[in-house]
């Protein structure tokens, strides 16, 4: 059974280094253009981690797959350079899409894949629904936020530290679901 806090906690620590970029874009694009963009890049990533994840349950066992929790916790510690290019010319909403998929799907993939690894397709068509409400939320609040000046500085100087706890916090609680960590008592 999918924990809507987990998904809400994994969206949102997987996409705050964006969210400032999110800001960057609703100001160069129509708000409408930059929600579309967003939605499908998030859509198409988590549609990957599913699949992916489908595929390795085919060869392993659950909590095996546990071990997948690993990913995020070495991103909470490992630095990575986020810098696109500016995708001038083009159609809006496919330079959104490209700016997410370049700055995130790296860390999408290996946040969501864990997550997602042991959950039905109906449980994944409602998180698909969660996410996508969460991802238009968001754009939604950044638009209004984007004009307060407390904010942006809050992000920029304690954006990335949280960023990395929220990794952490998932990594291990894939351990625990995944039934991995009761496993390995057991094995002791």
């Amino acid at each position: 059974m999918m924990h809507y806090g987990v998904l809400a906690l994994t969206f949102l620590s997987v996409n705050l280094d964006f969210f400032l970029m999110l800001v960057f874009l609703l100001k160069k694009y129509r708000l409408w253009q930059v929600l579309l963009g967003y939605l499908l890049g998030n859509l198409i990533l988590l549609t990957a981690s599913f699949f992916v994840g489908k595929a390795l349950t085919l060869f392993l066992p659950e909590w095996l797959l546990g071990f997948l929790g690993v990913l995020p916790i070495w991103l909470a510690f490992h630095d990575d350079d986020d810098d696109t290019a500016d995708r001038a010319g083009g159609s809006p909403v496919i330079n959104v899409l490209v700016t997410y998929l370049a700055v995130c799907a790296g860390c999408n993939l290996s946040i969501f894949l864990p997550v997602l690894v042991g959950e039905s397709m109906v449980h994944f068509v409602m998180t698909l629904g969660f996410i996508g409400i969460l991802t238009m939320l968001v754009v939604l609040i950044i638009n209004q936020v984007a004009e307060i000046k407390a904010v942006q500085k809050q992000i920029a100087a304690h954006g990335e530290r949280l960023m990395k706890i929220c990794y952490v916090v998932i990594g291990l609680y894939v351990f625990w679901d995944s039934g991995l960590i009761s496993h390995l008592i057991a094995f002791l």
